[in-house]
Order: structure tokens, then sequence, then C-alpha cells
């Protein structure tokens, strides 16, 4: 099985397909390597498609201290998957809390990133509501290690930014809840207390934000309330970006909205590898009056 090997040690499992201009995707907390397969099977016609699991994600090591899982080094890894590959530089997606190290990546390391795709990106940014947000995830990670994955997916799985994946496509969301279900708990948990209740809020990183001069392309359900502020935040920070907003869509874009996704992510890549997505002209800019 392939796998890199990350700065601290950790074996990250990947698959790639394809060939051409490198395509990393990163992960959201309830999804591995697979969650990407409809993006895999699309992309790989026109480029090279990397996919991983994160550390704590099998087929990935799963690392018994729960401070291998800061945001950090999530980060790190998504740079030791392209180190291992001898890539120098690539697109790269993320979904929520892949979408948060895609972030970091263009703030910390913008000269391996193309262009930096944010989807599902900002939950927990909210500062009013940070506390809650940081008690849920520690009572997520204990249900984790009382109950098992099995007893999360029940819950977790079913919170209220998953609900429109229900409603339109039982069939994808019972394989994402499937999923979800098999996942290590171990990992799970040490995730959940380091990376998710431990991550600064985006807001916290404005001005290193501003600075992102890579083509961004930002996308959220309207009804993937979390992040819906922290997406409007990103569209009105960096200057070279666009807004995606899907209809009657929740948290999980790329699954739920696969051809939608697709087209979105497609015709942003040809843009940028065209040269043609360019920052904000300031004449499009409204001023105050």
């Amino acid at each position: 099985m392939p796998h890199a090997k990350s700065t601290d040690g950790v074996r990250l499992y990947y698959e790639e397909v394809g060939a051409g201009i490198p395509l990393l995707f990163i992960h959201e907390f309830a999804a591995d390597y697979m969650s990407w397969e409809p993006q895999m099977r699309y992309f790989a016609r026109r480029y090279r498609c990397i996919s991983y699991s994160a550390r704590g994600y099998t087929p990935s090591d799963i690392p018994t201290g729960a401070d291998a899982y800061g945001y950090e080094r999530f980060r790190d890894d998504a740079i030791a998957v392209l180190d291992h590959l001898r890539i120098a530089k690539a697109h790269i997606v993320g979904l929520s809390m892949g979408g948060y190290s895609t972030l970091h990546i263009g703030m910390r390391h913008p000269s391996r990133a193309l262009s930096l795709t944010l989807a599902g990106t900002g939950s927990g940014s909210d500062r009013a509501a940070a506390d809650d947000f940081r008690t849920s995830c520690n009572a997520t990670a204990a249900l984790f290690d009382s109950g098992g994955s099995g007893e999360v997916a029940k819950h977790y799985g079913m919170g209220p930014t998953r609900i429109p994946f229900e409603v339109k496509d039982p069939r994808g969301f019972k394989e994402f809840f499937d999923a979800l279900s098999r996942h290590n708990a171990k990992g799970s948990a040490h995730t959940l207390r380091g990376f998710q209740a431990g991550r600064p809020s985006i807001y916290d990183f404005e001005d290193d934000i501003r600075r992102i001069a890579l083509p961004t392309l930002i996308i959220v359900g309207d009804e993937d309330e979390p992040c819906v502020q922290p997406s409007l935040f990103l569209k009105n920070t960096i200057a070279t970006s666009g807004l995606a907003m899907f209809p009657k869509s929740g948290h999980t874009v790329n699954l739920e909205e696969p051809a939608l996704f697709n087209q979105t992510l497609d015709a942003f890549l040809a843009l940028v590898d065209a040269g043609r997505w360019n920052a904000r002209d300031p004449r499009s800019v409204r001023t105050a009056r």
C-alpha cells in the first residue's frame, strides 16, 4: 500500500490516478480518502489526482498521543504528501477540516499551491459560539471513546448540516453514514480534541488571509449555516477569491452535489490554468456612501 511519511514519522496512505497538472484533495472530519471518489474519477481525465487519509484515519497511521493531532500537523501532512510524490505545486482542494488545512497552506506555504479551493470551511469560527463548539467536539470525542464510531454516526452523522444530503440522496447518504461508522474511534477522538476543538477561528488570521494572492474558490451550501458567514468573510478578505453557494445544500457538498461540485471546480481550474483568474477589479468594489 502506498504511504507518504510526515515530518514526525506518521505514515499517510494515498491514492493517485491520472496524469497532468497535480490536483490534491484533503478530506473533512467525517470522511477519508474515499470520499473524493466522484472527483477522482472525473478529474483524472485531465489531472494527476491525489487523495489521502489524514493521520488518525485508516489506512494511515493512528498516532497514540493527542499532541500529534494539532492543526499544524494536518497542514504539514499535505505538504509531506506533495514532497513524497515530488510535486512542487498543485491545485489544492479541501472540504471543512480539509478546507481549514488548505487555507493554512495558502497562508504558510503559498509557493506549493497553484490554487486553493475552500469548501464548507470555517465551522466553529463564530467567536460567540466558540465555547459551545469546543464543548460539542469534546463531547463527541467522549462518545467515540465510550460508544465507538457506530454510535457517533447516529448523532454527529445526523447533524443538521447533513440532513440535506439524506433528503436528496438517501443512497449516497447511507454510503457516507456507513463509512463514518467504520472510522477508527481513537483516531477520530484525538482529531476532535486536537484539531477540531484546538484550532483557532479563521477570523484570528484575518491579516494573513488578506495577504493570500493565490486563485481561490470558496464553495458553501446555503443550508450549511455554520459555514455561510465564514465563507462570506473569506470572499471579502481574499482579493483573488470567488464564491459559489449551492442551493438547498448542506455541508458535504462534494458528495451531496457531485455533478455541480465538479462543474464548478472544473470551470475554476480551467480559468486558473489559462491564467484568467485574477484579483477583483477595484472598480467593482462598492464604496460606502
